[in-house]
């Protein structure tokens, strides 16, 4: 099958460091071509890929844009990109988008059957009013709990495929750590200052990888920075996937104390992956990501989480890192074939633009 997958061009695919959606892009298309198949990526120009890779830019915008010229001008280099495709997408069977909404417009002009994967929150105002104007594109959610927001909407979901990763980079640590993990963003949804909380009440050290992004860099100088001053909390900053087992592999339990829809938790299987279990707040995809008890422990407030440091210390490590074997690259690349296969087979385009043009001139 000849597929063409579409990454966002914020990061290089994979990451050097933080990253979701463009990790995931960079273990399907691996596994993809792993698979047999021919897989034509485009992203930015430092991909390191098994695929064709397609730049669109020569380095990932984060390592040379600020913040303000990324809002400005990012969306006219997606757009750029995706009118290259457009003029050769007769080359391909299938063109599978990670850039959300930017795609809806030129999925119309797609001969080949596309579909396209939504990587972040739906709850959002804007996003049920794009999204009823393009009501039979193909679109595929990360986790169920992802749809909910939408759910009023008559859309054309082609399934749920949970994000997956290449396992094998992940050292299992079968016995317990003498610290609490953090690892990801340092963002009010993230809930750093709970995870603070919940190691200084548990008596335990807490150590911090995360990145910091310009808009919450005022968050971090006025609200976290004082309480893990006050609490010595370890902060090592954004770490890359090298770095990631050691940390994770080192802890007695991740914590993930979000207070937000979550869409999926890449971190999540990161953790189990290494043995260490998760301690989550029950948001999001959390309950389906997580098999309470045993990948790990899954709470409704800060007094039952820390009462779980405990219970987590007891866990079977390697029983843990079995439940992470529901998200590797494998498991995540036979899933896209079978959207990518259904579509094929039932004919269906993405040729839905006299369709939303109507609705918008309505």
């Amino acid at each position: 099958m000849r597929i063409a997958q579409v990454a966002p061009l914020y990061e290089s695919v994979p990451p050097d460091e933080y990253g979701g959606t463009e990790r995931v892009v960079g273990a399907l298309s691996d596994e993809l071509v792993a698979m047999g198949h021919e897989v034509t990526l485009f992203a930015s120009g430092d991909s390191n890929t098994r695929a064709n890779l397609v730049p669109a830019v020569e380095t990932a915008l984060r390592k040379r844009m600020s913040r303000e010229e990324m809002i400005q001008i990012a969306p006219s280099i997606h757009t750029r990109m995706l009118a290259e495709l457009t003029a050769i997408s007769t080359e391909f069977d299938v063109i599978h988008s990670h850039v959300d909404h930017l795609a809806f417009p030129y999925a119309s002009l797609w001969r080949p059957f596309s579909v396209h994967t939504l990587h972040g929150r739906l709850d959002m105002p804007a996003s049920a009013g794009i999204h009823s104007l393009y009501p039979d594109i193909a679109l595929t959610s990360i986790s169920d709990s992802q749809r909910d927001p939408l759910l009023h909407l008559d859309l054309n979901w082609a399934g749920t495929v949970y994000n997956g990763l290449d396992l094998n980079r992940f050292d299992v640590q079968t016995e317990s750590g003498s610290y609490l993990a953090f690892l990801g963003r340092i963002n009010h949804e993230k809930r750093p200052d709970v995870a603070a909380e919940i190691a200084h009440r548990a008596g335990l050290p807490l150590r911090v990888a995360a990145k910091i992004d310009p808009v919450d860099t005022e968050y971090w100088n006025e609200k976290i920075k004082p309480i893990f001053r006050k609490y010595d909390v370890d902060f090592i900053g954004e770490i890359g996937d090298d770095e990631k087992s050691e940390f994770l592999g080192g802890a007695l339990a991740t914590l993930f104390p979000i207070d937000w829809p979550e869409p999926f938790g890449l971190v999540m299987v990161e953790s189990m992956a290494c043995g260490t279990p998760v301690i989550a707040t029950r948001r999001g995809s959390v309950p389906e990501v997580i098999d309470d008890g045993v990948g790990g422990l899954i709470l409704d407030g800060l007094d039952e989480m820390v009462e779980a440091v405990g219970l987590a210390a007891k866990m079977d490590r390697r029983l843990c890192a079995k439940q992470a074997e529901r998200f590797s690259a494998r498991a995540m690349a036979e899933g896209y074939l079978a959207v990518y296969e259904e579509g094929l087979y039932s004919g269906t385009t993405s040729n839905t633009g006299d369709r939303a043009l109507a609705r918008i001139a309505s």
